[in-house]
């Protein structure tokens, strides 16, 4: 094995690390955008899911 084989793992490996980076970016996005909600917002959601369910029910 050769100084290019080190080369590889090195990229493969820092790409890995930016998927890690980039999937941590979106969970914590995410998180942030369910806590700002208001109980009152999150209640009317879900009403409105249950609501849609009713209307159009899985084949």
């Amino acid at each position: 094995m050769g100084f290019g084989s080190a080369r590889v793992w090195k990229i493969v490996g820092l790409a890995g690390l930016a998927g890690v980076t980039a999937t941590g970016a979106i969970i914590a996005r995410n998180h942030r955008q369910r806590t700002q909600r208001t109980p009152e917002e999150i209640h009317a959601k879900l009403r409105e899911r249950v609501a849609e369910a009713y209307e159009h029910p899985a084949a």
